[in-house]
């Protein structure tokens, strides 16, 4: 069944010569390093006796009789020649109709010196390959349905049922807009639309698999670049902003306020801003010197609380993975039904089962978080920023946990398509555009959700604590804080999933770009009318630090998934730019493969494994020196610290001795 496989050929697709081996296109392995037969044919002796031996024939026609060369070199190089020829059929080699002529003179040529047992041999061995050939070819027509199986599985694999027309309702429109199905399928927005067809120029072809593939991978760098560039910069800020805790407390009282501040609303949030991180340092003070006291039982017992409420994190995080894992199974298994066998809102709930599991999750999760966080016991400022991590693993880790769900369905199935197709072409005919529909109802739910939150259940909020101030429940229950964290995690969750899914839906970054712009004035419309300013505050140098980091990491998640599908899935070979490759990474090997031999000498050099462990040691080797520089810059700064706190002592020791030295003069 695979050799059939193998050598079938695709409907629309173009053919593949075989591949021709060197060993078979050597003439001579002992003598000529088993050069190719056109390169022979440039040798100046080969010439020379081509047109010797064209010179003899020529004379031989006219005399009636066949000289012998009688060069040595020359006749040494036919018998060579010859005995390789004699050996491996001239059909093996890839060569036009003229050099297979030419060959097949010097063999015959060769031929008539033999003795008459040497020719009956090489006769006789021809004789019996040809009779083994014709044999092997009767035997593969006696093979049951071998016909039959190879046009099966040429048009198994590509298969891609399209959406029937005829008479659709119209809510199957909003559910194809809602879930990226139906019409919305064919569109350019997703990977099946894309073939495998370059775009001819005047002087060049676009290669569109090349170019489709490169783009996202240049995509992905870039933005590897730019976050690292920037958390560069915050780390550097970070680094010199880093103070003593008696510095930081004389900073912020007599120089953190700002005199700029002319709005009497903005004079007391920056009031309530000084207030709280006062009271943060002086709690976080008092923290250590809690730890500090501990005694041996205290610091067993607390450990002992820690380590069991992380495991109930843990828990919590396993359940809704595996929420998340069983509402994607059967999401799976239950929307490949018609439309007209179920009900409006019941289709729309199955296709969207995986997202709402999501939101619930990312929206449940934060509030476990805060409580658990209470009993362990650590710092305000430490609690903020384990609590944002948390919730940062939980939405990164679902759209994960959702991507390695969809690739196990992929590459299992109960029959022998995944022998065949080397994925479940049943149900996925075209896995990559199914992928690209899961991302783009994630990014589209993702924005009604923070709609629907923002315009029906903050803006009533709003309402009732203003309009219905008589009624203590609704006072207590107060206005939505506008939290910076929260917001923040948000927007970098959606980045992620239009780093995942732009490779399955080339389109989808636009789509989050317009998303992005919408949610920003949405936004500032919530936190200038509806939201209440966060009494916490979270300082801008610190802040963008630590989100670029957690974009770092989103970023190198979504990067995960996306060299698995590249690199081992096999490509769809009913749709998309990459059904001629068994995966999309082949694109790159085929193009290497038609550069200069120079450029490919190079880049094999550069990619293989002697040039990666020396790159990988220069690097270790450069970052420990940076480190050990960093560590040195470190203590110069520490040092210069003590030296300006012990110049401080000695101004305030000469400012006593001036003093009392004064005293005494006046007395």
């Amino acid at each position: 069944m695979s050799e059939s496989s193998g050598s079938a050929l695709q409907p629309g697709r173009p053919s593949r010569q075989p591949a021709v081996h060197p060993e078979n296109l050597s003439l001579d392995s002992s003598c000529f390093s088993s050069p190719p037969v056109n390169f022979l044919q440039e040798l100046p002796s080969y010439r020379s006796i081509a047109r010797r031996r064209t010179t003899v024939h020529s004379r031989d026609k006219q005399s009636g009789t066949l000289l012998k060369p009688t060069d040595s070199y020359s006749s040494q190089l036919e018998d060579r020649i010859a005995e390789n020829l004699s050996s491996h059929s001239l059909r093996n080699y890839a060569l036009n109709i003229s050099e297979k002529r030419r060959l097949r003179d010097i063999q015959e040529t060769q031929m008539k010196y033999l003795s008459e047992w040497d020719q009956w041999k090489r006769y006789s061995s021809k004789s019996w390959k040809r009779f083994l050939e014709k044999a092997r070819e009767m035997t593969t027509h006696l093979e049951l349905w071998r016909e039959d199986i190879r046009s099966i599985e040429d048009k198994q694999c590509t298969v891609y049922p399209v959406s029937s027309s005829g008479l659709i309702y119209f809510y199957s429109y909003i559910i194809d807009l809602l879930s990226g199905t139906g019409f919305l399928e064919e569109t350019s927005l997703f990977y099946g639309h894309y073939t495998i067809d370059g775009v001819k120029f005047q002087n060049f072809t676009y290669d569109l698999p090349l170019a489709y593939l490169l783009s996202t991978i240049a995509s992905l760098a870039l933005s590897l670049l730019w976050i690292v560039k920037r958390s560069v910069e915050g780390f550097k800020i970070n680094l010199i902003r880093s103070e003593e805790h008696f510095q930081s407390y004389c900073n912020k009282i007599f120089a953190g306020w700002d005199f700029c501040i002319t709005n009497r609303s903005m004079a007391d949030l920056k009031h309530s801003s000084l207030r709280y991180e006062l009271r943060a340092d002086l709690e976080e003070e008092r923290m250590r010197q809690k730890i500090a006291e501990r005694t041996s039982e205290e610091t067993i017992r607390i450990y002992s609380l820690r380590l069991f409420l992380n495991c109930i994190v843990l828990a919590v995080l396993g359940a809704c993975f595996y929420a998340i894992y069983v509402a994607t199974v059967f999401s799976q298994e239950h929307m490949k039904k018609e439309i007209d066998k179920m009900v409006f809102g019941e289709n729309l709930f199955i296709l969207y089962l995986p997202s709402i599991v999501i939101t619930l999750a990312n929206f449940i999760t934060p509030m476990i978080f805060a409580k658990i966080i209470r009993y362990e016991d650590y710092s305000p400022g430490f609690e903020i920023r384990l609590t944002i991590l948390r919730c940062v693993f939980m939405r990164l880790a679902t759209i994960c946990v959702l991507v390695f769900t969809l690739g196990s369905k992929i590459t299992s199935c109960d029959d022998d398509t995944c022998d065949l197709c080397g994925y479940n072409q049943k149900l996925y005919p075209c896995w990559e555009t199914q992928v690209g529909q899961e991302m783009y109802k994630l990014m589209i739910f993702d924005f009604i959700i923070i709609l629907a939150v923002t315009l029906f259940v903050d803006f009533p909020r709003k309402l009732l604590v203003t309009y219905c101030s008589s009624c203590k429940l609704i006072q207590c229950w107060g206005q939505q804080e506008f939290a910076i964290p929260d917001n923040v995690l948000g927007i970098v969750y959606g980045q992620t999933i239009c780093w995942i899914g732009a490779f399955f839906s080339p389109l989808l970054p636009a789509i989050a770009t317009l998303k992005f712009i919408i949610i920003f004035y949405v936004k500032e419309w919530s936190l200038l009318y509806t939201c209440r300013p966060s009494p916490r505050p979270f300082r801008a140098s610190n802040s963008n630090f630590f989100f670029l980091l957690v974009l770092l990491i989103g970023l190198c998640l979504a990067i995960i998934p996306l060299t698995i599908s590249i690199s081992r899935i096999p490509s769809s070979k009913a749709c998309g730019p990459f059904t001629n490759f068994n995966t999309t990474w082949e694109v790159i090997p085929k193009t290497v493969s038609t550069f200069p031999s120079s450029l490919q000498s190079f880049i094999h050099g550069v990619t293989s494994e002697a040039f990666a462990v020396p790159f990988f040691m220069i690097i270790c080797l450069i970052m420990f020196y940076f480190i050990a520089l960093a560590g040195a810059h470190k203590r110069v700064v520490i040092q210069l610290r003590e030296q300006l706190s012990l110049e401080s002592r000695d101004k305030c020791y000469l400012i006593q001795k001036l003093t009392e030295a004064q005293r005494d003069m006046r007395n």
